[in-house]
Formats: structure tokens, sequence, C-alpha cells
């Protein structure tokens, strides 16, 4: 694992298709944050579902986020090529007995997509194409305090007493890579967006299994178009204008409550931002919607 700095902070973009303003506003803020508390600021491209990625896309990113004056730190990282590390994860997982083999269907799932119980008993009748899922005791209770949404909680053992680590056609699940990269990377703060808040808890009982530090969290407000449905490349949100990066930016503080600075170019304007950071201006609701931005 990478030794941490005090604070190391990260944006983490699915090669799904370009940035979209909802993407620049998680880009931006996890960027300000770090830079505000002078710490490093990563990228790393989650590309492991290969099905959904767009080609060109991550290439694309990177190109917006330079266009927008979002410089990183280091190398971008490429989960398409940390196999071997999401395999010593699951060996250590395997050997501490955590992992079991589930052949469920989508029919015979419980509430929340849990196994509930089916698959665990079976183990040696289980055959052909199955998930690996990590087992969390009944009595498993995760708790942390964001840096936005207060306290939050879940009785993860109750809700969800099981989720899959790697699918059953082979690819390695959202849970387990960012858990084992941010491990690695050593990342001391996510910020990101509050859809994403639902997957803390998960998170958090992995890294404990894994003996990874948990980082701190904050999760801001998503943006939501007319329909009510957060912006994003499955609601065809439209793609980042990179010639227009001041006005996007300047959107992107708007939406984050953040002073508007007047400077003529991404850079200065980024870097003003940075100066003026205030994260109590934060908006602390789960969704703001696009229109208050006259959009």
């Amino acid at each position: 694992m990478t030794q941490p700095t005090a604070y190391r902070g990260r944006f983490a973009p699915s090669p799904t298709g370009p940035l979209h303003l909802g993407s620049l506003i998680a880009a931006l803020a996890s960027y300000l944050d770090a830079r505000a508390n002078r710490g490093e600021w990563l990228v790393r491209m989650e590309d492991l579902d290969p099905p959904r990625e767009e080609a060109g896309a991550a290439d694309a990113i990177l190109r917006s986020l330079r266009a927008h004056g979002l410089h990183w730190d280091g190398e971008v990282m490429y989960q398409a090529g940390r196999d071997e590390a999401y395999r010593n994860a699951l060996d250590d997982l395997a050997a501490a007995g955590h992992l079991f083999a589930c052949d469920c269907t989508r029919a015979t799932l419980g509430p929340d997509g849990a196994c509930a119980g089916r698959c665990r008993p079976r183990q040696d009748r289980i055959r052909g194409a199955h998930s690996l899922r990590v087992a969390v005791p009944p009595d498993c209770v995760i708790g942390f305090a964001d840096g936005l949404q207060g306290s939050c909680g879940q009785a993860l053992g109750e809700e969800l007493p099981d989720f899959v680590l790697v699918r059953k056609d082979g690819l390695t699940a959202y849970q387990l890579a960012v858990v084992v990269d941010d491990c690695a990377q050593g990342v001391t703060h996510v910020v990101r967006g509050a859809d994403l808040l639902d997957s803390t808890a998960r998170q958090i009982y992995l890294q404990g299994l894994l003996h990874c530090p948990t980082p701190e969290y904050l999760h801001l407000p998503v943006i939501t178009g007319a329909n009510g449905r957060k912006l994003s490349k499955q609601t065809q949100a439209p793609a980042l204008d990179d010639a227009a990066a001041c006005d996007n930016l300047r959107l992107a503080l708007r939406f984050l409550g953040q002073a508007l600075p007047a400077a003529a170019s991404p850079p200065d304007l980024v870097a003003a931002a940075v100066a003026d950071w205030n994260r109590a201006a934060l908006p602390a609701a789960a969704t703001v919607p696009a229109a208050t931005l006259g959009l």
C-alpha cells in the first residue's frame, strides 16, 4: 500500500462516455477540497466493465479535465490492469472464510439483491456460472461521519447480508475494486456524489476485512434533470463543451455554493476557486435540480 500523505483525494470516472456537468461537479469539488488542504489529487479510470465502455471515452475524459484546469498528480491508474491486486484480495477473503459462491438468478435473489441464505449451504453443489459474494454477519452495523451529510449508518447485516465482489461474467465488482485501489493509492479523503452514499457502508466493511484504512467521506448532492433523475450518461446528459470551460466551471461552482471568480482562463479560475473554497457553503441536500442553475 502507498503511504498516505496528510490529504490524498481522487476522482474516479467510468469511461462510458464524455464528462457532463454532473461529473464535472464531482471532479471540481474533489479537486478543490484536495488543493485547499494542500493535498494530492489523483485520477483513476474505473474501466472494469468493457460492455458499457465507449471507445475513446477515457482519453476524452482526461482531455476535458485538462481543458477545465484540473491537473492530477502522478500517473492515471487504470483498473483494467489491476486483476492481480483484486485476485490477491479475493484470496485473502477466501482464506479467512468470508467468500461464498452464488448461482442465484435474479428471480431467486432476496431483497436488495442479497442471496438470502440460499447458496451458502450448497457450496459443494454449485456448478457453472456463479458470482462470488462476501458474507456479512447479522449483527454488523456500520456507522460513519460524513463531511456533509453528517452522521450516517446502516444495519448492513440485516439489510444486505451479502454482496457481490465478482460478477457471474467474471468481472470484478465495483465494491471490491474501489476498496482495493483506494487502499493501494493511499487515498485519505473521498469527495463524491450522494448517489454513492449507500455504497459506503459496504466499502467500510470490506476495508475492515482487508485491513485497509477508512478514508474520510464527503457526499455531495447530485444534480437532477426535469424528470427528477440524476444527470448521467445513462440519462443522456449532454457532454461538456471543452471550449466553454470557464462557463462550465462557473456553473459547477454555483451548484456547489461557491464564490464565482472573475478570472478569464480555466487555470486562473480554478486557482481562485481553491483560494475561496468553502465547505460550509456546500448544499447538504441529496439532490439539487438543474433548474436551480437555469438549465
